[in-house]
C-alpha cells in the first residue's frame, strides 16, 4: 500500500481555488494508488497557543478544543500537505493558528515529506513571504523536507484557478509522491 497523506486546507472559502488545487493533487496521489485525507480547519473550533509551554514536557495541551483529533492523524501520516490562501503576503490566520498548536508534536513530525498549496490573488512573486512563513515550522522539524511547493498566483476570485494548468500541476505533484 502506498503512502498515508493528510491535507491540511486552512481556507475558510469552499471549493475555493486553494480547495480545488488541494483535490487535484490528492487525485494524484490516489492515482498513484496512496491513502489520502483531507482535513477543513475551518470545520474545527482551535484557539490560540496561550504560550504556557507545558507541553514541552507533556506532550499535551493544556486546550481542550478540536486540536487534539487532528494531531493524532497528522503523527500518523507519511505526508503531509499544507495549503492556504494568500492574505497580504502571508498565510491565513487559521493556518497560523494550527502550526502554532502543533509544538506539543512537531517533534513526532521528524523525516515526514511536506508541501505547500498556496494561492493569491497577487502574481507568484508575492507569494514567497508565505511560503518562507511555512518554511519556518518545517525548519524546526528533524529531517524535514519540503518535496514540493505550489504556487497559484493570479487566482483571486473563486472558481478562477479552473481550466488552468495549475490543477493539472498539481495533480503531477500528486502522482508523483
Amino acid at each position: 500500500m502506498g503512502k498515508k497523506v493528510l491535507a491540511i486546507v486552512s481556507s475558510p472559502r469552499v471549493n475555493g481555488n486553494t480547495d480545488m488545487m488541494v483535490d487535484s493533487f490528492l487525485k494524484g496521489a490516489r492515482d498513484a494508488m496512496h491513502r489520502t485525507e483531507k482535513i477543513y480547519l475551518r470545520d474545527f473550533h482551535i484557539e490560540f497557543c496561550r504560550g504556557c509551554g507545558v507541553c514541552s514536557s507533556t506532550r499535551h495541551c493544556v486546550i481542550k478544543d478540536d486540536m487534539e483529533r487532528i494531531i493524532d492523524k497528522l503523527v500518523d501520516a507519511d505526508v503531509i500537505v499544507f495549503s492556504t490562501p494568500v492574505y497580504f503576503y502571508s498565510m491565513s490566520g487559521q493556518m497560523k493558528t494550527f502550526i502554532d498548536r502543533l509544538m506539543p508534536v512537531y517533534n513526532e513530525l521528524s523525516g515526514r515529506d511536506f508541501y505547500f498549496i498556496v494561492a493569491a490573488a497577487d502574481s507568484d512573486g508575492s507569494i514567497e513571504s508565505t511560503m518562507q512563513a511555512l518554511y519556518g515550522f518545517t525548519d524546526c522539524i528533524e529531517n524535514a523536507s519540503v518535496r514540493g511547493k505550489l504556487y497559484g498566483g493570479g487566482n483571486w476570485h473563486k472558481g478562477d484557478v479552473i481550466g488552468k494548468d495549475i490543477l493539472k500541476t498539481a495533480y503531477v505533484m500528486g502522482l508523483n509522491i
